[in-house]
């Protein structure tokens, strides 16, 4: 499996059987895929979502947000039920607005699911954790 590294980009080989196992980056030492969400930013993104072999789910958020806040608990949580089987990023679409336009983000906050590389699914507003998993795996 490659996993891109949240830390320093650097793409790394996880043998399957090796991602309950906290995994670390060949070249940062960092952990490559933290039970918590990572951020990815107009930098980072595009490598990030084209390189990885597992499903990344994004919430593109923003700090002056209500309810983008209020999902903030709910999809942290969410990462710490799907770590090993599933990577969850956010992007700050005030801090980002290349990836932010280029992802044609309308409203706040916005979940999208890749796979492969490609955009597979979209949904906006606040869901709760439990919800997140299932829409992840469905």
């Amino acid at each position: 499996m490659l996993i891109v590294c949240p830390h320093c980009a650097t793409l790394n080989r996880v043998p399957d059987d090796r991602l309950k196992d906290a995994p670390v980056c060949g070249q940062c030492g960092q952990e490559i895929l933290p039970a918590a969400p990572v951020t990815l930013t107009d930098a980072n993104f595009e490598r990030f979502i084209a390189k990885s072999e597992l499903p990344v789910l994004v919430d593109f958020w923003a700090e002056w947000c209500g309810p983008c806040k209020m999902m903030a608990p709910q999809f942290a949580q969410a990462a710490t039920q799907l770590q090993g089987r599933a990577v969850l990023a956010k992007v700050d679409t005030d801090a980002n607005p290349q990836v932010s336009v280029r992802s044609r983000i309308r409203s706040i906050p916005t979940l999208a699911l890749y796979r492969g590389g490609q955009e597979v699914k979209r949904q906006s507003g606040v869901m709760p954790a439990q919800e997140l998993v299932r829409w992840v795996g469905a």
